[in-house]
């Protein structure tokens, strides 16, 4: 296939899955929620009233403030945005421009991948680590989780794409997962034992993992350098420009999810360049 036809297509299609992203974005943590609050009560040996179905399926999207269900031509991704003029149909209160924003990076992500590894596995792979590591992003910075039904099955993900070397070898790409992890893990009871207090999450040990195995252990000084420089660069435009407070924690997850998408397309050429 012409490399520009297929990258249309994985753009066009990376906008349609950015749209169930948003999805996943605003269930998945409230999903998490409703399992801790449910297992908690059990706990407490309380009965738990059955509840209403609530997964990525159902119930149906509809508006938050006037419940109106959002029909198939009000959820085309991106365009019924604007045509909308970023307000809901029926009562008109503002759509949030993130939910665009999430389609349009779906795309993009979807259109660099096709572009820079062509229409084949290793390009579709591609495909699904970006658009995971995108949702990650988005959830972490609302909820500062990085939820293992991503992280997970990312891990595994990595490891099943490189059985046949798509990104790094086998062997490399075990050695990843399991230093990606120690590493992080590591430097947790460190930081807890010196000042008493966590520094990061256990989510963000498994996303390490995860990129370790899908790029293997060798880009991970790479990928932990970049995290440092990406989150130096958004705390301090933050602190800057939205006059955050700088004892506030911030979300390390996403700056090691920008950072492992670099990697995998820059990773190997910032390797050859400092590390000739």
């Amino acid at each position: 296939m012409d490399p520009v036809v297929a990258t249309v297509i994985a753009a066009v299609a990376g906008l349609c899955v950015g749209s169930f992203l948003n999805v996943v974005i605003h269930r998945l943590p409230k999903m998490l929620e409703r399992g801790w609050e449910a297992q908690c009560a059990e706990l407490r040996g309380e009965t738990v009233p059955p509840a209403d179905a609530y997964n990525l399926v159902v119930p149906r999207s509809a508006c938050p403030k006037c419940g109106a269900p959002i029909t198939a031509l009000q959820n085309i991704p991106v365009v019924s945005w604007i045509a909308l003029g970023g307000k809901c149909a029926g009562c008109k209160t503002p759509i949030s421009g993130r939910y665009p924003t999430v389609e349009i990076l779906g795309g993009l992500v979807a259109a660099a991948a096709i572009w820079r590894f062509g229409a084949t596995v290793q390009g579709f792979a591609a495909c699904g680590l970006l658009w995971s590591l995108l949702a990650l992003t988005m959830i972490d910075f609302d909820t500062q989780l990085l939820p293992d039904g991503i992280t997970l099955p990312l891990l595994w993900g990595g490891l099943i794409a490189n059985l046949w070397g798509t990104f790094a070898p086998l062997h490399d790409a075990v050695i990843g997962a399991i230093a990606g992890y120690l590493s992080l893990w590591s430097i947790y009871w460190l930081f807890k034992l010196i000042r008493g207090k966590e520094g990061m999450g256990y989510g963000d040990f498994k996303l390490l993992a995860a990129l370790g195995a899908w790029l293997g252990w060798q880009l991970l000084p790479v990928i932990v350098l970049l995290s440092s420089v990406v989150g130096a660069f958004i705390g301090i435009t933050l602190i800057v420009f939205k006059g955050r407070d700088h004892s506030v924690p911030l979300a390390f997850g996403p700056y090691l999810a920008i950072a492992g998408a670099i990697a995998l397309f820059f990773g190997q050429t910032l390797m050859r360049t400092y590390y000739p």
